[in-house]
């Protein structure tokens, strides 16, 4: 099997992860235009992070980020960012729609997922979220 290998000045790394973000009160809000609207918000500042996104999707209280990383790439950092961030914009897009559904400032859980991929993994959740649509 030949892998995609990533490579720095002194490193050759191959470092996928799978991020699990559910709403809060697990509260059916996430429809098929806010999940982009989410990918969009994301994709805008994975560049300052050493992050490239590979897939994001979901249901309706929950989405699956998949992406790449650097060795260097603090992950909290940009977990808390990706949370804060695609709050503050969805919860200001679509304040009137979630006020009913979603009050306070939160929008996802305090918690969060994350699992670590091999890229055999990671062709498998491409291939299970590809055949999830249908």
């Amino acid at each position: 099997m030949e892998y995609d290998l990533d490579s720095g000045a002194h490193s050759t790394y191959s470092l996928h992860y799978h991020l699990i973000l559910t709403t809060k009160y697990r509260r059916g809000v996430l429809t098929e235009e806010r999940t982009q609207f989410i990918h969009e918000v994301i994709s805008g500042f994975t560049d300052n992070y050493g992050v490239e996104l590979t897939n994001l999707d979901g249901e309706d209280d929950h989405v699956h980020i998949l992406f790449r990383a650097k060795p260097t790439t603090d992950l909290v950092k940009f977990i808390n960012t990706v949370k804060g961030a695609t709050a503050r914009r969805i919860r200001n897009e679509y304040a009137d729609e979630l006020k009913t559904e979603l009050w306070g400032d939160s929008f996802w859980n305090d918690s969060y997922c994350l699992i670590s991929t091999g890229q055999v993994s990671l062709d498998v959740l491409k291939q299970y979220v590809e055949n999830q649509r249908g």
